[in-house]
């Protein structure tokens, strides 16, 4: 029964509606969090490289930090109310690949606010850096033992549980540990290099295609070497040497290949997994803007201001969006 019908039945209605809603409350809403957080890291970076003004990055931070409170409250609710539900959805085949958006939120979060908060955002550091290497193990021992898990539930989001460990070194110098963030960048880009191809495979071979409301999950191709570049920078020192310059190139060689996508995208409702695309977007053009600091070049500079300008755009639309579906109360529905 739909939470429209329901509220019909009975004045007590309401109260009951809401409940059935927030049992299906979605893990993928903190996708919010790190497509906000993600902006205001790549306006983080452009204030540095172009000695622009703090205040778009401090304001999609307090964005982020926003969405993660109300994301956050409402999950824990929906523990404590549903576990079933909870537990249900860990154990998805499809959907637990998405939980791991939580720890990567707190190292979003951690990095992007490492100046305005430096104590929470070391705590907010060490729970995500350490909870997603716990992550990894997690969803990888699934994988590995699970039967169930078989060709129709690899996506893109694959790289969610595994690769974001790249995250962990944005911010380790300043709040966190060096020797952790080598640690999980080295877990990461193993990772990446093995789950590529299968992925890979996945959206090129049609016997069984994605379907269609996870197609914009085929955006995360983007992400893994954007923030590899960006986490190879603030381990190594510079993004201009040949290691950066390849992670870039690839990075932007899957955003040229989803912008080739965009007349089949663009026809696909709206839905919570349109936060896929906002997430590595922003990466790219984080990593655009810092290959344009290191290689002070025109064409550099031109590909990381339309990198921004979208980003900022489309988040800014995606969130539109998403206050909408939830006025009309078209977020916490069974699926």
């Amino acid at each position: 029964m739909s939470a429209g019908v329901a509220t019909a039945v009975s004045g007590a209605a309401p109260a009951v509606a809401s409940q059935r809603s927030l049992a299906h409350l979605p893990v993928t809403l903190f996708s919010s969090v790190m497509g906000l957080g993600g902006v205001s890291l790549a306006w983080r970076r452009a204030a540095s490289v172009w000695d622009l003004p703090s205040w778009p990055a401090l304001t999609f931070l307090a964005l982020a930090a926003a969405a993660f409170v109300v994301v956050g409250v409402a999950y824990v609710v929906k523990w404590v109310r549903f576990p079933e539900a909870a537990r249900a959805e860990l154990r998805h085949p499809v959907r637990m690949t998405f939980a791991p958006t939580v720890t990567i939120s707190l190292l979003v979060l951690a990095t992007a606010g490492q100046s305005v908060a430096p104590a929470v955002a070391s705590v907010l550091w060490w729970v995500g850096a350490v909870g997603h290497l716990l992550a990894t193990v997690a969803v990888i021992s699934a994988w590995f033992g699970r039967a169930d898990i078989l060709h129709g539930s690899v996506t893109p989001a694959w790289f969610i549980p595994v690769v974001g460990n790249v995250v962990t070194p944005l911010a380790a110098r300043e709040i966190g540990s060096v020797e952790l963030a080598w640690f999980a960048f080295g877990v990461g880009m193993v990772f990446w290099v093995g789950l590529l191809p299968l992925l890979l495979q996945r959206v090129l071979l049609h016997d069984a295609g994605l379907p269609e409301k996870l197609l914009p999950t085929v955006a995360i191709f983007v992400a893994p070497p954007a923030v590899a570049m960006l986490s190879w920078g603030a381990l190594a020192g510079g993004v201009g040497d040949p290691v950066g310059r390849v992670l870039y190139a690839s990075s932007m060689a899957f955003v040229a290949i989803l912008i080739g996508q965009v007349g089949r995208l663009r026809r696909i409702p709206f839905a919570l997994p349109y936060w896929a695309y906002t997430f590595p977007l922003a990466a790219a053009a984080a990593a655009a803007v810092a290959m344009a600091g290191a290689r002070p070049q025109v064409a550099y500079d031109v590909v990381a201001w339309l990198l921004l300008g979208g980003t900022t755009v489309l988040v800014l639309v995606v969130s539109a969006l998403t206050l909408r579906a939830a006025a009309q109360r078209r977020i916490c529905l069974p699926e």
